[in-house]
């Protein structure tokens, strides 16, 4: 076996080709040429039987076992070698442009990637050019070194990505922590102004994350009015604070608690404290005893010295407590200070390297650029090659369909499990109704998930070809009549009729749910309020929909509804209908609803139709097209 190494340095035969690529491509295609590659020394046979002979795997990394070379790919790289002559190169490059951007795309999932990893391969094809064995396959070549540098390129992006995901959870942790300075120090007082229940039903739910039923037996009721009592809790230290200019939602509030309430004593305390109260407790006790017996005996004088001593003694007990509380506080500020220099000292260190990296990178390409400004014709000629090589890519990635979403499988593949999750959880009670089979069940959440995940594709294809109001309707109604039609395959006629029913009144039912728990009066009177307000919901949802002129199964939460995110103008007639839907609700539950209901309602209107308004906005910018 002869070894061909592959350095990391530019012959000669590349120059004519590296500089008219943006300094990007260059920094993907580097770590890609020090892979190595083998050519066997055997001389030149028939075809068939070297092909058979060499079909074998290296295991060294970025090794391949080459073999005989077509007479045309031969003749060009011996040309381009031997002339530098730019019409072979382009030859080569117009033969397997679309071999090395389609095993590329496959493999990144992103056009542009896919650009990135093309002129990567054919970068390293100038370079090596003259290395090459005459018996090289060069469309073996070729695939083998798009494999290595399209798993470089994945590996890189997944190091971007885990860097953006540790910088966006590093920002919810600082919004969190300035939520948390503004309710720690009123937090004991708005603990104080509760009533002794609900302070208890408090420190048993968050403060010692206590389930619900463990909080009812504690206070002795059922599992619901440990809900209840706990919301209404909430809701009151909610107002507390709103009173006091620190505004929280009530799930916020909750959640701000529950993590931060209790903090962890430092390291050894605890067995100083039970050392410490078992010995004076024992001392106590002792010089109790002592004092009962002598105090028999004592005369008036001795009496008033020991009251003396022992006043002095508390005294100095007291004071001496004031000050090791003071040390305390002094240690544990001192302890923060040392921790954040801690932190700014690794962040230094940190943006150091960063420093040193960048100057590195910049000198190495500062040479380049000066050797390859030798030969201006040549990068002049390249130029003009790679710019049109970039039309005719950024062409097929102005065709593709995929999105922010649809580029990452493994973002794909989580979508849909969560999704398929949620809707086990939304169809449970269907289920149940139904009397549905495990089997049943499961394949039910699968289609719906399934059908989520094709309204996604079907979103980006509308905002990719700015399809009409029209053009959407049609997409969608088709969607939803396949949908409608798995679902009869595997339900039956009844089935499916039981199916758009319940799906039809899900959000009234939801609604009703998330509510109960804050409305006022006894159980039996919330249960009938929630049922009330339930199908108050639906008859207004149902007289909006056919008032609009719309399917009696359309969606009226924009966010659970495609159409809605594939066009604004929908989104906002989704949102207008959903607001008039609140406001007939809200007219007709002034007859069954307290005052403190009726205001619950309002605001969890306003923040529904804020919430979902910007999820329109976000959704859109995650499913519209990569490359327009």
């Amino acid at each position: 076996m002869e070894w061909l190494w592959v350095g990391s340095g530019f012959p000669i035969g590349c120059l004519a080709v590296g500089f008219g690529v943006a300094l990007r491509w260059l920094w993907v295609a580097l770590p890609a040429l020090t892979r190595s590659f083998t050519v066997p020394s055997k001389g030149r046979r028939d075809f068939g039987e070297v092909v058979l002979q060499k079909v074998c795997r290296n295991v060294g990394a970025g090794v391949v076992m080459l073999v005989n070379m077509t007479a045309n790919d031969h003749d060009w790289l011996r040309q381009f070698t031997r002339e530098q002559s730019q019409d072979a190169f382009t030859a080569l490059v117009n033969r397997h442009l679309n071999l090395v951007y389609s095993a590329a795309l496959r493999q990144v999932r992103s056009p542009q990637l896919a650009e990135e990893v093309s002129q990567s391969v054919f970068t390293q094809l100038a370079c090596h050019a003259a290395k090459l064995k005459p018996d090289t396959v060069l469309t073996a070549w070729l695939y083998q070194v798009t494999r290595h540098a399209a798993t470089d390129v994945v590996r890189r992006e997944a190091r971007r990505q885990a860097r953006e995901q540790i910088a966006f959870q590093m920002s919810d942790m600082n919004d969190t922590t300035a939520a948390w300075t503004h309710v720690e120090p009123l937090l004991d007082e708005a603990m104080h102004s509760l009533d002794e229940t609900d302070r208890t039903a408090i420190l048993l739910r968050y403060f010692e994350n206590k389930s619900l039923r463990e909080v009812g037996e504690a206070l002795g009721a059922s599992e619901d009015s440990a809900q209840k009592r706990v919301s209404r809790a909430v809701e009151r230290l909610r107002e507390f604070f709103s009173k006091r200019k620190v505004t929280l939602g009530a799930g916020g509030l909750a959640a701000l608690v529950s993590a931060n309430a209790i903090q962890a004593a430092p390291a050894g305390l605890a067995g100083t404290v039970a050392t410490g109260a078992v010995a004076a407790s024992t001392a106590l006790a002792a010089s109790a005893a002592v004092a009962i017996t002598k105090t028999i005996t004592m005369t008036t004088l001795q009496k008033t010295i020991i009251a003396a001593v022992l006043t002095s003694a508390v005294a100095t007990g007291v004071y001496q407590t004031h000050q090791v509380s003071a040390l305390r506080s002094q240690v544990q500020a001192f302890q923060k200070q040392e921790e954040q220099r801690a932190a700014l000292s690794t962040q230094m260190l940190a943006l150091q390297g960063e420093r040193d990296r960048a100057t590195n990178t910049l000198a190495s390409l500062a040479a380049e650029n000066a050797v390859l400004k030798k030969h201006p014709t040549d990068v002049l000629k390249l130029r003009g090659e790679v710019g049109r090589l970039r039309r005719e890519n950024t062409d097929l990635g102005s065709t593709s369909a995929l999105s922010k979403i649809t580029a990452d499988p493994e973002l794909m593949k989580t979508l849909r499990a969560d999704t398929k999750k949620k809707m086990t959880g939304d169809y449970k009670t269907f289920a149940e109704r139904a009397k549905l089979t495990p089997a049943q069940t499961d394949k039910l959440s699968d289609l719906l998930a399934d059908d989520t995940v094709e309204g996604i594709g079907r979103v980006t294809t509308a905002l990719r070809d700015k399809l009409t109001p029209e053009q959407i309707n049609q997409t969608f109604d088709a969607q939803q009549t396949a949908l409608r039609e798995q679902v009869q395959a595997l339900l039956g006629p009844d089935g499916l009729a039981q199916f758009m029913d319940y799906t039809r009144n899900l959000f009234a039912t939801q609604l009703a749910g998330q509510l109960k728990g804050q409305m006022t009066g006894t159980d039996e009177e919330t249960a009938a309020k929630s049922k009330q307000l339930s199908q108050a919901m639906q008859e207004e949802i149902q007289a909006a929909v056919t008032s609009a002129g719309l399917p009696a199964d359309y969606q009226v939460m924009p966010g659970s509804n495609s159409r809605s995110v594939a066009s604004e103008q929908e989104g906002e007639r989704s949102l207008k209908l959903l607001d008039d839907i609140y406001q007939r609700v809200a007219a007709r539950g002034s007859s069954f609803l307290s005052a403190e209901d009726l205001a619950r309602l309002q605001e969890h209107r306003t923040t529904d139709l804020q919430y979902t308004r910007k999820n329109l906005t976000m959704s859109r910018l995650l499913m519209a097209p990569i490359a327009n």
